[in-house]
């Protein structure tokens, strides 16, 4: 089966790009590594003995800048429904985030403590229908902020990726609804030509009972 054009011109911007031939120098499984790098530079999000989790986390590029930032007294919790080869200080589970038993089995991996943080760089498998794909994105998006609210702590931040279009308005109104500091960035690394940014949700809000 050959491959089309637009296949064949994804194939050499990716195999010249600059951060795909940095991170094969430097040891990183992903070049989105160095879009964390560069948000953690600006926004200081890691720090020695945090508690991180990451989802969507496979191939691990994330997971492995945040063991580096958080150290040997810090704590990182990998999720995907992929499996992912292991990573020194990373600790990976494999399963879907919507299920009851994968929550039950990171809360066991963080001791019944809260996280510090909660990292996301999801992307849903394209299936070439935009409409589809955007709604999907925006479906993963929800569910990482969901979930950062049953295991963040109360001044928790949540830094995760959605996309420009259907659905990105009322989905920043409710990462403003749960955090009290909402930011976009769009790190370098991000090409320019995608239409995904990066929220970075920092004190998230107690919630009033009754």
């Amino acid at each position: 089966m050959k491959h089309s054009k637009t296949s064949n011109a994804w194939m050499r911007e990716h195999v010249n790009d600059f951060y795909v031939k940095s991170a094969k120098r430097q040891g990183f499984r992903s070049r989105a590594a160095f879009k964390l790098l560069e948000i953690d530079e600006r926004d200081q999000l890691l720090a020695p003995g945090m508690t991180v989790v990451d989802l969507g986390a496979a191939p691990g590029g994330w997971s492995q800048v945040a063991a580096e930032k958080v150290g040997a007294r810090g704590k990182v919790i990998a999720l995907d429904i992929l499996q992912m080869q292991p990573i020194a200080g990373v600790d990976f589970i494999c399963g879907d985030l919507r299920k009851d038993a994968v929550l039950m089995e990171l809360r066991t991996k963080i001791h019944g403590k809260a996280a510090d943080l909660v990292i996301c760089d999801i992307s849903p498998n394209i299936s070439g229908v935009s409409s589809h794909d955007q709604a999907r994105a925006m479906e993963l998006a929800q569910l990482a902020l969901e979930f950062s609210a049953q295991v963040l702590k109360p001044q928790g931040g949540l830094l995760v990726k959605v996309f420009h279009g259907e659905g990105f308005e009322d989905f920043l109104k409710a990462m403003r609804s749960r955090f009290k500091q909402v930011n976009s960035r769009k790190p370098k690394a991000s090409r320019a030509r995608s239409s995904e940014i990066y929220l970075l949700g920092r004190a998230l809000k107690l919630l009033k009972q009754g």
